[in-house]
């Protein structure tokens, strides 16, 4: 089978999938503008293309972000063209088209299945848009109108995908009925046996000091630290948490940027901002025993959740991070907001310990009981993994249901055209 994979940044969430396709005996071609030149990667041909120009000067604030997917989108059209025209047609197209990129694949190929990864749906309700109050949007009664545009692009692609894949029933449930009767949830899964416990594990912040499972680590990790992943709340909770725990050493990974959500004040970071907050209230000899590493490679963050005591993972009504699966492989013991994506992983007093996102006082004492509980840690580590390794496995569970959602996909008959 010809398997064309269109990704903005990949291989991201086709890390798995595109190899494994390769290896069994599928011709597997990646379009994408994060390389240069062409290349080779686990039997996968990566082609690049380029996206030229950007947002008109005084449009609509409304409009830019669709703006930016058609020029991702045409820029991935003219490639396309240029593939065509040395004879490649694909069976299949897998596409994140978060970004644009596929809008206009069917106009090219338009006997091709085509299949989405269907990361969100942007929602309007207030229960999303107005989730936390400290945050509230500066124009609250068009909240509804830019949420609709913005989700132009969702719109646009239903009309040629023939099925979709998701990571979680939450971002599945996000999409209108429409698409969630072609949507296909299922995780990208979880190497448990690579991110297993290892007792011999140990990470050296930069303070010099070698940290192992025998101390007493709290962790919290994000791509960036934000206000969308609760690190607001976390920092705040470090003053009666350091207190409490005079032997806790607080680890946290995260960059300084803005994934999601609004920008903090110009000149600063989210990151700074919360240090600014909280530090006046941490004596010297506490802070010392707070340690940011920035952004690290894979097998320095594998090693922090190896030696984590209690991992601390908040969230608002969003797309589930990769790394609370990640830390329920390796047996942590998690103390989470009690959000909806993140209900489908942990169960309270079972796989984990929910808290209300906004409860300091009671995230500070649930961490510090467990601290104080290693049978209990145990119980919930153990069963964490186990439910990772059920549910989220990657050889097991999630790529054989990925590889049979391809072929699947593949027999859909007759294919989705654009309308017109």
């Amino acid at each position: 089978m010809k398997l064309l994979l269109i990704h903005q940044n990949f291989p991201g969430q086709f890390k798995h999938l595109g190899p494994a396709l390769a290896e069994r005996g599928d011709q597997v071609v990646v379009l994408t503008p994060k390389v240069k030149e062409p290349t080779k990667w686990r039997g996968i041909t990566i082609l690049p293309y380029t996206v030229n120009g950007g947002t008109t000067p005084g449009i609509h604030p409304w409009l830019t972000d669709f703006e930016t997917k058609i020029l991702r989108g045409t820029a991935c059209f003219d490639a396309a063209l240029a593939l065509r025209e040395r004879g490649y047609a694909p069976d299949v197209i897998l596409a994140h088209h978060g970004w644009g990129e596929s809008l206009f694949l069917k106009d090219v190929w338009p006997d091709a299945r085509l299949g989405l990864y269907c990361e969100l749906y942007h929602r309007s309700d207030k229960q999303t848009t107005c989730f936390d109050p400290e945050f509230p949007s500066p124009t609250p009664d068009r909240d509804a109108l830019r949420l609709r545009l913005k989700n132009l692009n969702n719109r646009l692609h239903e009309e040629v995908m023939d099925a979709g894949i998701s990571p979680t029933y939450f971002q599945a449930g996000t999409y209108p009925d429409s698409h969630q009767k072609r949507i296909t949830v299922c995780h990208d899964g979880v190497d448990t046996q690579r991110v297993a416990p290892n007792p011999s594990a140990s990470l050296t912040p930069p303070n010099g000091r070698t940290l192992t499972s025998a101390d007493e680590v709290v962790t919290f990790i994000n791509r960036n630290l934000e206000p969308y992943r609760g690190y607001h709340v976390f920092m705040r909770a470090l003053p009666d948490l350091l207190r409490r725990r005079p032997n806790a050493q607080v680890v946290l990974l995260g960059g300084d940027d803005t994934s999601y959500g609004a920008k903090p004040a110009k000149d600063t970071t989210w990151k700074q901002t919360f240090i600014d907050e909280v530090r006046p209230q941490i004596p010297d000899e506490d802070w010392a025993r707070v340690h940011f590493l920035g952004r690290v490679p894979y097998e320095t963050f594998l090693s922090l959740i190896q030696v984590s005591r209690v991992h601390i993972y908040l969230t608002y009504p969003f797309v589930l991070s990769w790394s609370l699966l990640e830390a329920m492989s390796t047996q942590c013991a998690i103390v989470a907001s009690d959000t909806a994506p993140v209900r489908e992983a942990i169960t309270d007093g079972q796989t984990g310990i929910l808290v209300d996102f906004f409860d300091i006082p009671k995230l500070v004492d649930e961490t510090c009981a467990l601290l104080d509980a290693p049978e209990r840690r145990d119980f919930l580590g153990k069963n964490a993994r186990r439910f990772a390794r059920e549910h989220y496995d990657l050889k097991r569970v999630c790529l054989p249901r990925q590889l049979k959602w391809v072929d699947d996909l593949a027999k859909v008959h007759p294919p989705k055209h654009p309308r017109d």
